[in-house]
């Protein structure tokens, strides 16, 4: 199956959806930042969502999750610049939103899903999205997403969108979507908002079956900082306009489109992964020949969370030793005395270590190697079959800046 990445790709590429994004000042202190997104569908679609696994969730999740139990969904609201979580009202908060989106759309608040982004613990504002959303409906376009791909970010630096199109079933698909995150970013999706849209065919139940998939192997395999978010959700919503047979079934066409979503999704993990707080490089650590696909994973995961590590690849030194640990307190099947290891950029590949023992190399090519913006940690177990990759970023000084007065 041949999958094409589309130029300027984004949340509306696919057939019949359209969105928006502007400044409603949820946000006392920012005037001008877009922080209201929305995204909405010309028919009802299947629809369905994942979300944090952090016991502490968003408001907003629990009334997304209640909207979604009829597997139907229409339009997306969300907002940046307040999480609505740890709120006494924050149900209130979030089932109004979905109520303003739907009367200003004019359909059912419960085809609504909901999400919210940004500080912990602080009354959300009703009365900005209220006042704005008339205004923000009246705006929604073909060319819209990039704008509610802006209006959702926080610490971001950057957009994150994409989409791709392919054949199923003798018809030609998209899908497409945007993300946000940059910090409180781990494993179970981090501080992540993802909004994805199809004009594929596929039933609810096949479209949660196709996320969860797909996020095991993208999203979930990102770490910025070890902090896992109260808020993550992933969305996809697909309303069936490609015209081919619906998928209701694990079958070929099934196959096809995960493939398709997952491309799709490692895409967009690996743009959250480059984007984190104060990071200047991307780093992907890949794991073959491990035993099996949990013990590629666990050691994926590993390295990827090593702050000495992510603090190395800042510095460009080549401090191979710290991989060495990371898989050794992994917890997964490693036979620490066959693992190879090389650092591996667009400037080369350096091994560094075989067989568990280091070897010279020169220190002049590792600062070339590490020097670039995206750094691959190349670890072979020699063990097994299984192949893993996991994203992340360096640790830098600006981590900390932007931390330390983050709600202030």
């Amino acid at each position: 199956m041949e999958i094409k990445f589309i130029d300027n790709g984004t949340v509306t590429t696919a057939q019949g959806f359209t969105a928006g994004g502007i400044c409603a000042s949820i946000k006392p202190t920012n005037t001008t930042k877009k922080d209201l997104a929305l995204i909405y569908c010309d028919v009802p679609c299947n629809a369905a969502a994942i979300f944090t696994k952090n016991l502490v969730k968003s408001s907003t999740i629990e009334v997304t999750k209640k909207h979604l139990e009829n597997g139907v969904a229409r339009a997306v609201i969300a907002n940046s610049g307040n999480a609505n979580t740890c709120n006494f009202d924050g149900i209130e908060k979030a089932e109004k939103m979905c109520s303003l989106a739907a009367d200003a759309l004019g359909i059912d608040k419960n085809d609504v899903i909901v999400a919210s982004t940004g500080v912990i613990g602080q009354i959300l504002p009703i009365e900005p999205i209220e006042n704005n959303i008339a205004a923000l409906a009246k705006s929604i376009s073909k060319d819209g997403g990039t704008d509610a791909a802006e209006a959702i970010m926080t610490t971001d630096t950057v957009k994150k969108e994409a989409a791709v199109t392919f054949e199923l079933d003798g018809k030609t698909v998209t899908i497409g979507g945007i993300a946000k995150g940059s910090g409180m970013i781990h494993i179970n999706m981090g501080t992540m908002l993802s909004f994805v849209t199809t004009d594929a065919a596929i039933s609810s139940d096949m479209l949660k079956s196709a996320l969860l998939e797909a996020a095991d192997v993208s999203y979930n395999m990102v770490s910025v900082d070890g902090d896992t978010s109260t808020n993550d959700t992933l969305a996809l919503m697909a309303n069936g306009l490609a015209g081919n047979a619906e998928i209701t079934e694990k079958n070929e066409d099934y196959k096809t489109f995960v493939n398709a979503l997952t491309v799709l999704c490692k895409t967009l993990a690996k743009k959250l992964a480059g984007d984190g707080e104060g990071a200047t490089k991307l780093l992907i650590c890949s794991v073959a020949n491990a035993k099996t696909e949990k013990d590629a994973k666990g050691v994926a995961k590993s390295v990827i969370c090593s702050s000495l590590l992510k603090a190395a690849m800042f510095g460009e030194d080549a401090n191979w030793g710290r991989v060495l640990c990371a898989i050794g307190y992994s917890g997964m099947d490693v036979d620490i005395n066959k693992v190879d290891l090389s650092f591996v950029s667009s400037a080369g590949e350096l091994p560094v270590c075989e067989n568990g023992a280091g070897i010279e190399f020169s220190e002049e090519k590792a600062k070339e190697i590490l020097s670039e913006k995206e750094i691959t940690i190349k670890i072979d177990l020699k063990d097994g079959t299984a192949y893993a990759e996991a994203y992340g970023c360096d640790l830098t000084y600006d981590y900390v800046k932007i931390n330390g007065d983050y709600r202030t």
